[in-house]
């Protein structure tokens, strides 16, 4: 039971670590810079800014590998191939998470040089990478609502908490994957249906990380 209620603890402070990270990394710091008209420039001005928000969306993916890690061994005592396959979609939500992330940094490293050497820096190659970034976001929320589907479906099944956290993170779960087929196919349903589907998810993820590490599992 110690060990159980460890790694609750443990899996508790990875999702208030993977969300904390995500929230500053890419909506206060990457974001705004991004979606700037002049995006270029200010890219090279924020510099440090834009660094620092890739870095802590990559510390958003080493926690969903934790938090996929800790849960395998007992998960899998119940559901071993769901078990092995959320493990498996982790994964694939870092390797999304890396891409996405790793598109800032060039853009760091595009912008400077071009600044330095007083020419405009190619607008078309600034475009492919921020379109390289939009399409790994898409891939990694597809990947991400289907392993949380798999993750809430489980915990309800075993009952580790209390399962009106699990319901909710199976609507909350669902409504990001409709939203973001509705994405992939083309259907933009704006900037404010896109908050409202994806705040039950990110509520849904703060209050379980805080039940884990004050409560544990069942």
């Amino acid at each position: 039971m110690n060990d159980l209620n460890k790694t609750a603890r443990t899996v508790g402070a990875l999702y208030l670590i993977s969300n904390v990270t995500f929230l500053i990394g890419a909506m206060v710091f990457l974001e705004p810079v991004l979606n700037a008209q002049d995006y270029l420039l200010q890219v090279s001005a924020n510099s440090t800014k834009v660094t620092l928000g890739a870095l802590l969306e990559l510390v958003n993916g080493v926690a969903y590998i934790g938090i996929a890690v800790l849960m395998f061994p007992i998960l899998r005592q119940r559901f071993e191939s769901m078990a092995l396959g959320y493990v498996a979609f982790r994964i694939i939500e870092f390797i999304t998470q890396f891409a996405s992330s790793i598109v800032p940094l060039i853009l760091v490293t595009l912008s400077e040089e071009f600044v330095a050497a007083g020419t405009p820096a190619p607008h078309a190659v600034g475009e492919l990478l921020l379109a390289t970034r939009y399409w790994s976001f898409e891939i990694l929320s597809l990947v991400f609502s289907l392993s949380a589907l798999m993750f809430y479906y489980m915990l309800y099944q075993t009952n580790l908490i209390p399962r009106f956290l699990s319901l909710w993170g199976l609507i909350g779960s669902a409504l990001v994957l409709v939203n973001t087929l509705f994405e992939i196919f083309g259907v933009n349903l704006g900037t404010a249906v896109g908050l409202v589907t994806g705040l039950p998810m990110l509520a849904n993820e703060l209050f379980l990380g805080v039940w884990l590490i004050v409560k544990g599992f069942n």
